[in-house]
């Protein structure tokens, strides 16, 4: 049985998006070991959506060729770099949560051997994805007081977009809210070890909305989308 196609589109908008936020990085990280380890995981997440777009279709026309509003990725990935520290924030709330789910999904959260199959080898990339930013948000909170403050401001301004990472999807058997669990658990132990605290009361609790798997988007999203659907519409059917 194949998974719906609303599963691969989700997932693979997920890996397409944060892989080319991640590649805005090229010629401007901090240090140039940072070049190349944001390119390699940024060249990860790229095949892991090539793989799941084309399981939905053709994989060059649901990159390029869709508008904003078919897009079904959660508004996480699609925020701004910003500085070092947001991108770092990103990247530990994102790539937790998917280690946790490709390891639920290769352990049978999906009815599509193909999709199992992926997922069983795309959670030892992201391991590595996890651990990559585990240790720069534990370097930043527990370095200098000014690094200790831009990473809490990045934690802090992320956290809202952090509950649409658990909105159900269809097609996927998983416990959503044990999910959840695990990747609070996770991330507070990570945050906690740098120094540092999640937001707490009220008005931090995480945005829950899944207004991305709706295709509704942030303002910033239709300009990276413009950017990287650009070549392929002003050139269409070229070949290289």
């Amino acid at each position: 049985m194949s998974a719906p196609r609303t599963a691969l589109l989700a997932l693979g908008d997920d890996a397409l998006v944060l892989s080319h936020r991640l590649g805005e990085w090229a010629g401007h990280a901090p240090v140039l070991e940072e070049e190349v380890a944001l390119a390699n995981i940024a060249l990860d997440l790229l095949g892991q959506a090539r793989t799941l777009l084309s399981m939905a279709g053709d994989e060059d026309e649901l990159a390029y060729l869709r508008d904003e509003r078919e897009f079904t990725n959660v508004q996480l990935v699609e925020r701004p770099n910003g500085d070092f520290a947001h991108t770092i924030a990103r990247q530990l709330y994102f790539s937790t949560h998917q280690e946790l789910l490709y390891q639920r999904l290769a352990e049978g959260g999906t009815a599509d051997g193909g999709l199992a199959a992926l997922a069983a080898k795309a959670v030892k990339e992201v391991a590595y994805h996890r651990d990559h930013a585990e240790h720069w948000t534990l370097r930043l909170g527990d370095g200098t007081d000014v690094s200790h403050e831009r990473m809490r401001i990045a934690l802090d301004g992320l956290w809202r977009y952090t509950g649409e990472l658990f909105q159900p999807v269809e097609g996927l058997a998983v416990d959503w809210d044990g999910l959840r669990g695990e990747w609070t658990r996770r991330i507070t132990a990570v945050v906690e070890r740098a120094t540092l605290s999640l937001p707490q009361g009220p008005q931090s609790s995480p945005w829950a909305a899944g207004a991305g798997r709706q295709g509704v988007h942030t303002e910033p999203f239709g300009r990276m989308l413009a950017e990287m659907q650009h070549l392929h519409r002003s050139h269409p059917g070229a070949t290289w």
